[in-house]
């Protein structure tokens, strides 16, 4: 019963944090459109830059590795 009421407060928490998240992004856009705008762009730009950086290192690092003899 513990572990249960753990997880409902978990997704409540979460739910929450979400609403504030979401309540403050509608805010800010309605009293700064085009910063707001501009910010939101940018820093979903960056996660796309950052997604596809980190999938080239991905596929490059294990090129390195021979697969026949194990590192440590």
């Amino acid at each position: 019963m513990a572990h249960s009421s753990h997880a409902r407060a978990n997704l409540v928490a979460f739910l929450a944090i979400l609403a504030l998240s979401a309540l403050t992004m509608v805010w800010l856009f309605w009293h700064y459109p085009v910063k707001t705008l501009i910010a939101t762009v940018a820093v979903l730009a960056a996660l796309g830059v950052s997604a596809r950086l980190a999938r080239s290192v991905e596929s490059d690092g294990g090129a390195d590795l021979d697969h026949g003899e194990q590192s440590i």
